[in-house]
């Protein structure tokens, strides 16, 4: 992939998540409370998921810009899924 195509993608997730974090309200009132989070989150269940999501996003947008996507998955779920050798 074109780093400048790479970097523009991972930055646009990254602002997407950093929306989430910041105005979590707007996003309540756009899709609703979510049920589940407050019945096992507690009071507050329902922005306490919102923010957990956005903070995924800007995780996920950070390795994409970086291109550390191959290396994160190696570190965590490498011992999983063993590449195979070459013969």
């Amino acid at each position: 992939m074109n780093p400048f195509l790479r970097i523009a993608i991972g930055l646009g997730i990254l602002a997407v998540g950093a929306f989430f974090v910041i105005r979590t309200r707007k996003f309540i009132e756009f899709f609703g409370p979510i049920e589940w989070a407050d019945a096992k989150l507690g009071g507050g269940g329902t922005n306490l998921m919102y923010k957990f999501i956005g903070l995924i996003l800007c995780f996920i947008g950070i390795i994409v810009a970086t291109n550390l996507w191959d290396a994160f998955l190696n570190a965590t779920l490498g011992g999983l899924f063993p590449r195979a050798e070459p013969e």
